[in-house]
């Protein structure tokens, strides 16, 4: 397909059809990507010992405040793209992917350069104890090493969808996955690298991934593609990016404080096992989650796109579909946590004392899980739009104003228990304030219109 045709089709094939055609590679793509994540912890566990998963646990937070910096401009630039497409401005289209080149670079080597230098301190405040600090130091030092790589990895990726390429995004996820399964077998099992040979399994197949993602836009025959003069840095664009990259950017963040605080919540009310359990939790969580991301990764070009040419009954078709498919799946996903916890806790270890924390925690953890998909696709559809401060109000509603209180109060009365519910009703309770914010969006664009006429992510995404 002609490329200018495959972004012109955005504004006009069948909504289901093109999200389906969008959605599919990226749910498949994330699908397999936490099926990894799973393989991953799973070798590490059962290879390495139950310290090691619970080591892995402590690195979440570093991970997700990483992958906040990358969001910030893979996503920002992304959302911008689709946007230009959809206004026809495909020369600012390509400038912005030369500016997410280098602002990726730039981003990586700096988060690089400040963990790796106070990385042991940083993981003592992530809640790493004497036992778990050197699995946990000897995971991060190498995927911190190859940091450029995966934020140029994810932001290139983003750019692929939004550039109307959602197979080749799904391409280079799912040869990231194969890859990183076999070697990931090969260092752990075979060469006995443990917790070290993981992380070096990720970082080689992402490097692989990434010389073919390059390969593609290097292509003059595609619509928007890497030459001289787009790698400079222009304020404008970079305003752009960051005005959309900050919504992104604090939700992983935030995500990162949470996982901190809930850490130190679950060594305090439980021990290293209860850290364990909880990042045993949070893998079968991510499995299910990663399907509503797909999605949202789908609706996201065509909700961009169609905001940007004022298509508005499009964009709202779009996104009722994505809400009404993704509450479906994890309502489907919720049953079977709630019937089958221990037996999704037992693919982790061997441990008969993990094994029972965290069949429980799978289960209080996931008690109102299906309302979860509906309030992520809408923070993310504020994303799309530019609507920057409700994106970013909804991310914080449910990951900080609401979890990290009740996650101190509820374990003084609960303990480790505690700890468990505070994550489903917090979860409920962002979700009771996601659909009024939308249903007022959705009365002011009815009621005047003309004030979305010239949407622009450089206008800071106000409300």
């Amino acid at each position: 397909m002609d490329n200018k045709q495959a972004a012109l089709e955005l504004g006009q094939k069948p909504v289901g059809q093109l999200l389906m055609q969008y959605a599919l590679p990226a749910i498949v793509a994330m699908t397999a990507s936490s099926l990894y994540n799973i393989i991953d912890r799973s070798m590490i566990g059962q290879v390495v010992g139950p310290e090691a998963i619970a080591g892995l646990g402590i690195t979440f937070p570093l991970m997700n405040l990483g992958a906040a910096f990358g969001a910030a401009v893979g996503v920002g630039a992304s959302t911008c793209i689709s946007v230009k497409l959809g206004q026809k401005d495909y020369q600012t289209a390509e400038h912005l992917l030369g500016n997410t080149v280098t602002l990726n670079l730039i981003v990586g080597f700096l988060f690089m350069t400040v963990c790796l230098t106070f990385l042991d301190p940083i993981l003592r405040f992530f809640g790493a104890s004497d036992v778990t600090l050197p699995y946990a130091r000897e995971f991060m030092v190498v995927i911190l090493l190859g940091n450029m790589v995966t934020h140029m990895y994810f932001g290139m990726n983003a750019v692929l969808r939004a550039a109307g390429k959602p197979r080749h995004a799904m391409y280079a996820t799912l040869f990231t996955v194969a890859c990183n399964i076999v070697l990931v077998v090969a260092f752990v099992w075979w060469f006995r690298w443990g917790i070290r040979g993981a992380a070096l399994a990720t970082v080689t197949s992402q490097s692989l991934a990434l010389c073919w993602q390059m390969w593609i836009f290097s292509d003059q025959k595609e619509l928007i593609h890497l030459k001289r003069g787009i790698y400079r840095l222009k304020a404008t664009l970079v305003r752009n990016i960051i005005a959309i990259g900050i919504s992104p950017f604090l939700m992983n963040a935030t995500a990162c404080v949470v996982v901190i605080f809930m850490n130190n919540q679950f060594v305090h009310y439980g021990g290293d096992m209860a850290v364990g359990a909880y990042s045993i939790a949070n893998s079968v969580v991510m499995v299910l989650f990663m399907f509503v991301m797909g999605m949202t990764q789908g609706m996201q070009p065509i909700v961009g796109y169609n905001y940007g040419a004022e298509n508005y009954d499009r964009m709202f078709r779009c996104l009722w579909l994505t809400i009404g498919v993704s509450t479906v799946f994890l309502l489907t996903g919720w049953a079977l946590c709630m019937l089958f916890p221990y037996q999704m806790a037992r693919v982790f270890t061997t441990d008969a004392t993990l094994i029972a924390m965290a069949g429980r925690g799978i289960r209080l953890n996931m008690l109102v899980f299906f309302v979860v998909g509906s309030q992520a696709v809408i923070t993310n559809f504020f994303q799309c739009i530019g609507k920057v401060r409700i994106s970013i109000f909804l991310s914080l509603t449910r990951q900080l104003i609401l979890l990290i209180p009740m996650a101190y109060v509820f374990p003084l009365f609960l303990g480790l228990d505690g700890v468990w519910y505070s994550m489903a009703v917090s979860d409920f309770g962002s979700f009771a304030m996601t659909l009024p914010l939308l249903f007022w969006y959705i009365k002011r664009l009815k009621a005047s219109p003309s004030q979305e006429a010239s949407p622009s992510p450089s206008e800071g995404g106000g409300v």
